[in-house]
């Protein structure tokens, strides 16, 4: 099939654009910078140059390509995360996942596009009640804490505008928190929160209770690249096996990286130091269930946990 990978230089659309190469599939990467045209052809694709916040610029892309499946894999993200101003940090990507989602979306349906493939985050959209690991049958969180507010509910337009969309067949996927190459959690020493640990800077805050659900980019890349090809249209979790409070996966991930445990703080020096969004994330937030993946894609993944995967590497 002919596939458009919006993101194609991120760290999921890099491992992603070799498997769909490897399935045989004609894959064109969507960049918005010229000069990662030669990463996108090196991994065996085809490049594309588009700023996803311009339609026209989408729209030309989309009709020039002609594409049986769209992969919306666009984000922003970067080192340096403030999880006081978490919003803020977090603006160019609530855009590409509203107005690049729409941008997409429109030159999807123009051009009869016929299966579209969208990014989104599980640990920003389940409520923060009721069973620790969540599937996607289970209420999302209407009332996040304000300074995630406008991320929030960026995540939810996406899955709404995609999974509502007429005539195409969207499908989101609900990643965990990404581990392994190029992402903050890695055998690099210089990852960011790998680097945090070792420096025992990233703590278990109050009881640590909050369940945190991740999945190596690897194993993502493979459920993007089955969710282009079969499974019904609709939302599915991609995590791994092991959702897992954080007081039990921060110290396992320490002692697999050879770091000191890591320090334990109350919930008001936490919220100096984090602020809300930081307390919330280390004492509410909920994990999911891979169970639908596994039973309608076939997928499974080879890592089975965030300790495990760091510890093997």
């Amino acid at each position: 099939m002919k596939v458009l990978v919006a993101g194609a230089t991120g760290a999921i659309g890099r491992p992603l654009v070799v498997r769909l190469v490897e399935r045989g599939h004609e894959v064109t990467g969507m960049t918005r910078s010229e000069s990662r045209r030669d990463k996108i052809e090196w991994l065996g694709a085809k490049s594309v140059v588009a700023d996803a916040l311009d339609p026209e610029a989408v729209a030309r892309v989309v009709a020039e390509t002609q594409p049986e499946v769209i992969v919306h894999e666009l984000t922003a993200i970067g080192a340096g995360t403030d999880f006081r101003k978490i919003d803020k940090y977090f603006t160019l990507t609530n855009r590409l996942r509203t107005e690049g989602t729409d941008h997409l979306l429109s030159a999807a349906k123009a051009a009869g596009v016929r299966r579209f493939v969208a990014q989104s985050f599980a640990p920003l959209v389940y409520e923060r009640s009721g069973s620790l690991v969540k599937t996607e049958q289970d209420p999302v969180d209407t009332h996040p804490v304000e300074a995630m507010k406008q991320t929030s509910e960026a995540a939810r337009y996406l899955e709404q505008a995609v999974t509502a969309a007429d005539g195409i067949e969207g499908l989101v996927l609900r990643y965990g928190g990404f581990y392994g190459p190029g992402t903050s959690i890695d055998v690099n020493p210089d990852a960011e929160q790998i680097a945090a640990i070792r420096a025992r800077k990233f703590p278990v805050v109050g009881g640590g209770g909050a369940v945190w659900s991740f999945v190596n980019v690897e194993d993502a890349a493979e459920a993007t690249a089955i969710a282009v090809e079969k499974g019904e249209p609709g939302i599915y979790n991609i995590v791994d096996d092991n959702p897992a409070p954080v007081k039990d996966w921060l110290p396992k991930v320490a002692d697999a990286i050879g770091a000191k445990p890591p320090r334990h703080l109350p919930k008001w020096l936490g919220r100096i130091f984090a602020g809300e969004m930081g307390v919330m994330m280390m004492t509410e937030l909920r994990g999911s269930s891979n169970e639908k993946a596994k039973r309608e894609l076939g997928w499974r993944p080879e890592h089975p946990s965030v300790w495990e995967a760091l510890r093997s590497a």
